[in-house]
């Protein structure tokens, strides 16, 4: 099971950070993505980060501003959000999967095993 917690109403250029907690599985060997959905848009993928070697991924939209990091003693990761737009106002979605290739991490949402429950991020002034 994955909780995500963290999301709220900050100001465009804020910064906003968001954990997601696993539960009854070590997070440790599972590759964690962050997807994000906009009202009316489809689910679309943000980051994601393989389970050895700490490799992370962004997409082009967030590239520069979020960066992803994991607790292990916590069984936690973290997406941190800086520099942030209006555009990115959107429930967050954490995920993990137990990829095939322990550097790597799948871009897919189908492929990821795992859901927390999302978690609204508003910016605006």
């Amino acid at each position: 099971q994955l909780q995500a917690s963290g999301g709220g109403l900050v100001q465009p250029g804020g910064s906003l950070g968001l954990s997601c907690a696993a539960s009854g599985f070590s997070l440790d060997t599972y590759a964690i993505g962050w997807f994000r959905q906009a009202t009316g848009k489809e689910r679309e993928w943000v980051a994601c980060g393989s389970s050895r070697r700490g490799n992370t991924y962004f997409s082009d939209s967030v590239k520069g501003r979020f960066t992803l990091s994991r607790d292990s003693a916590k069984n936690t990761a973290h997406l941190q959000m800086n520099n942030l737009k209006p555009e990115d106002t959107a429930v967050y979605f954490c995920a993990a999967d137990l990829y095939y290739n322990p550097i790597g991490c799948p871009l897919s949402e189908h492929e990821y095993d795992y859901w927390g429950q999302g978690t609204l991020v508003t910016v605006s002034s």
